[in-house]
């Protein structure tokens, strides 16, 4: 297993490739363009009126967008997540931190990921590799990643493909379900499963629904590739070979939400994965989303400023209302369930 050092470094080389690099997919999109909102002319709603709010999880929040887990585990992380939870403090959204792994190896680096004092409000996620669970991690590890941050729940994150394409990855993956519900069982918060890009099928949605988890997020292709982010960072032409061979791996964004649904029509489900839009945002409602995570877009803006990625998230919701409008949804219940959408 790699050390905590090597860890951050790969922290800093993924935060700077996603800055600097184009690591979207090249021939896959998310399959939202696939659908369409179909408009209303009159929609009989007062536009101030509509309703973007949900509970989830105990916490109000005033929109259903998540700023997806990104970065952690490096000092160069550490301005980027405080901007970002100002943001969505101000915005009143839910955040997720990056793997946490880094700061339970070296607790130094725990600052890199602390937001609480910056967002007192907000529903706040978690973030494990599930893989640790095969390489030693248990439910103490699991535990101190929710009390380092004050988490309102946890994360397990599913990257078997970056982890098959990365050097050194961690590739023995059996067993791996037995011990998230095992997690599910014992830990006090609930506990979450989210692919980083690759999509969740219908399959793995049941199983994870079987094991326990309290909520799936399907992160779909057709955002960031990460089999794409490993390939500019291979350290030689053979796993670079690998790494590019799976730059378009992946289940798209709203097919796998749909999957997941069948799988799992009561349980939360969070879209993400190319979402770039309010439009889009709005598709993923009411093709059955709770929640609407975005990385790239606002990992972007808040390398700028904390005002910056607030008022790209103002923009989005303002986007999400004007969809909802336009489709005659007064609140995020009528657009979950809206006749208004139909495939091209």
């Amino acid at each position: 297993m790699p050390d905590e050092t090597v860890v951050s470094n790969r922290k800093v080389e993924h935060l700077r490739i996603n800055l600097e690099e184009n690591v979207q997919f090249f021939d896959v999109s998310t399959g939202l363009e696939k659908y369409r909102l179909v408009h209303q002319a009159l929609p009989e709603l007062d536009l101030d009126a509509i309703d973007t709010s949900l509970t989830l999880f105990g916490k109000v929040l005033r929109a259903p967008l998540l700023v997806s887990s990104m970065t952690g585990g490096a000092h160069e992380a550490e301005r980027i997540n405080r901007n970002l939870a100002q943001a969505a403090q101000a915005t009143g959204i839910a955040m997720g931190l990056g793997s946490q792994r880094a700061a339970i190896a070296d607790p130094a680096l725990a600052r890199t990921y602390r937001v609480r004092d910056l967002a007192p409000d907000i529903l706040l996620f978690a973030n494990l590799g599930a893989i640790q669970l095969n390489y030693g991690y248990g439910i103490d590890e699991c535990q101190r990643a929710v009390d380092m941050i004050q988490a309102d729940a946890l994360i397990l994150h599913l990257n078997p493909m970056q982890e098959a394409v990365q050097n050194h990855g961690n590739i023995n993956w059996s067993g791996v379900l037995n011990k998230i519900e095992h997690v599910c069982r014992a830990l006090q918060v609930p506990v979450l499963v989210k692919e980083v890009g690759f999509g969740i099928s219908e399959k793995t949605a049941r199983q994870l629904v079987n094991a326990g988890v309290c909520a799936i997020d399907v992160a779909g292709a057709g955002g960031t590739s990460w089999a794409a982010v490993e390939a500019k960072r291979a350290p030689n032409a053979e796993l670079q070979q690998l790494a590019a061979a799976f730059w378009d791996w992946g289940i798209p964004t709203a097919e796998s939400l749909i999957q997941a649904r069948k799988a799992a029509p009561d349980l939360p489900l969070f879209a993400s994965g190319g979402i770039r839009n309010g439009i889009e945002i709005a598709k993923c409602i009411a093709l059955g989303a709770s929640l609407v995570g975005l990385a790239s877009p606002l990992l972007k803006l808040a390398n700028v400023s904390a005002e910056s990625a607030t008022d790209g998230i103002f923009a989005l919701v303002k986007q999400l209302r004007v969809a909802m409008f336009g489709v005659g949804a007064a609140n995020l219940e009528q657009l979950r369930t809206t006749p208004h959408l139909e495939k091209i």
